[in-house]
C-alpha cells in the first residue's frame, strides 16, 4: 500500500524562519514530496529555494509547469502562479488572486484533495489572515491528515488560529516536534481514497485557467449583495461547515476581510467604492462582519463590524 507521499505546507509572515527549521530537520531519506506556497512578493527575484537547499539536505526548486514530482524533494511556489497538483505532475495556474494572493495556500491544498487527498499531509505553519483554512477544510473532507503549528509557538498565530477554527487539524504541534511527526505521518499507509465533491474540482480549475461562468458559480453558492473589491462584480457566499467565504464572478476568493492587500501589491478598491449601488458600504463591511463571528475568532468579527461602519 502507498505511503503518505505528499506534503503541501502553507506558510505566510513569518514563514521562512519555520521552513527553515523544517527543512534542516528532516532527513535525506524523507519519503514525500514536498509542495510550499508562501505568500511571495510578485516583483523581484527570490532566492529562498537556494536558502532551503543550503539549510538541509533535500534538494529545493521553484516549481515549473509540469514537473514530475519526486520523492526527497521540495517544490515551491513560483510568484505570481498557484502551485497545483495534477497526478504526479505539477501545474502552475493563472487564475485569480485567493485571500488577495497568488499564490495562494487554498488552491495549492485543494488540488492535492483531488488529485490525492488521501495520500496527503497538510501542513499550515506561522502567518496573518486565514488562507489556507478552506483548503484544510477540503482535505480532512477528502481523507487528508491536516497538521497546524500551535499558535502559540507561532511567529503570527492568526492563520493557525484560522484552520483551528474552522477545519479542526488532526495534530497541532509546536514547531519543533513537526520534522518528527511529518516523517512518522509520512512513513505510515495512505488511508484508502474518498468521493471528490465536483465544486472542489471546479475551484481547482478556476485557480488553473481562470475561466468561470456565472451559471457555473450558482453551483458553488448562492449570490450576495455584495461587490467584489476587485474587479466591483457579483460575489457569491460559499458556506464550508463552519467556513463562510466569498468568491467573485471571476473567481477571485476572499475571506472576512476582502480590502487588505496582498504583499508588494497595491491594495485593491475598497468595499465603499465598490458597493454604493447597494446603499452604502456600512452594510457589506457588517455582513463580512457577521460571516467573521461563524468563522474566525469573535474578536476579529467584531473588527470587522466597526470597519463596516467606518467605511
Amino acid at each position: 500500500m502507498a505511503n503518505r507521499d505528499v506534503v503541501a505546507i502553507g506558510t505566510s509572515a513569518g514563514g521562512v524562519q519555520a521552513l527553515l527549521h523544517l527543512v534542516k530537520h528532516l532527513p535525506s531519506t524523507f519519503p514525500a514530496s514536498i509542495l510550499v506556497t508562501i505568500h511571495l512578493p510578485s516583483h523581484g527575484r527570490s532566492a529562498l529555494d537556494d536558502i532551503l537547499t543550503r539549510a538541509g539536505s533535500l534538494p529545493a526548486q521553484f516549481a515549473n509547469d509540469g514537473d514530475v514530482l519526486r520523492k526527497g524533494r521540495i517544490y515551491i511556489a513560483p510568484q505570481d502562479r498557484h502551485l497545483l497538483l495534477d497526478g504526479n505532475q505539477l501545474s502552475l495556474g493563472v487564475g485569480p488572486r485567493e485571500n488577495n494572493s497568488r499564490p495562494a495556500i487554498d488552491p495549492m491544498l485543494r488540488s492535492a484533495a483531488v488529485c490525492c487527498g488521501a495520500r496527503t499531509i497538510g501542513v499550515v505553519l506561522t502567518g496573518t489572515l486565514g488562507d489556507g483554512a478552506s483548503g484544510m477544510w477540503a482535505l480532512d473532507r477528502c481523507g487528508g491528515i491536516t497538521v497546524v503549528q500551535d499558535p502559540n509557538d507561532a511567529a503570527f498565530a492568526e492563520m493557525p488560529l484560522s484552520v483551528m477554527n474552522r477545519a479542526k487539524p488532526d495534530h497541532v504541534v509546536k514547531l519543533s516536534a513537526m520534522p518528527a511527526l511529518l516523517e512518522r505521518l509520512a512513513h505510515e499507509p495512505a488511508a484508502q481514497p474518498m468521493p471528490v465533491p465536483r465544486s472542489l474540482k471546479y475551484e481547482v480549475e478556476i485557480a488553473r485557467t481562470g475561466r468561470t461562468t456565472m451559471e457555473s458559480m450558482d453551483h458553488l453558492g448562492k449570490r450576495s449583495v455584495l461587490a467584489c473589491p476587485d474587479c466591483g462584480g457579483v460575489m457569491w457566499e460559499i458556506d464550508e461547515g463552519d467556513i463562510t467565504r466569498f468568491r467573485c464572478h471571476v473567481g477571485a476568493r476572499v475571506h472576512g476581510r476582502a480590502d487588505e492587500p496582498s504583499p508588494g501589491r497595491k491594495p485593491p478598491a475598497r468595499f465603499g467604492e465598490c458597493t454604493a449601488s447597494y446603499g452604502g458600504a456600512c452594510g457589506v463591511g457588517s455582513q463580512i462582519g457577521k460571516a467573521g463571528y461563524r468563522s474566525r475568532p469573535p474578536a476579529t468579527g467584531r473588527n470587522l463590524v466597526r470597519q463596516g461602519a467606518r467605511i
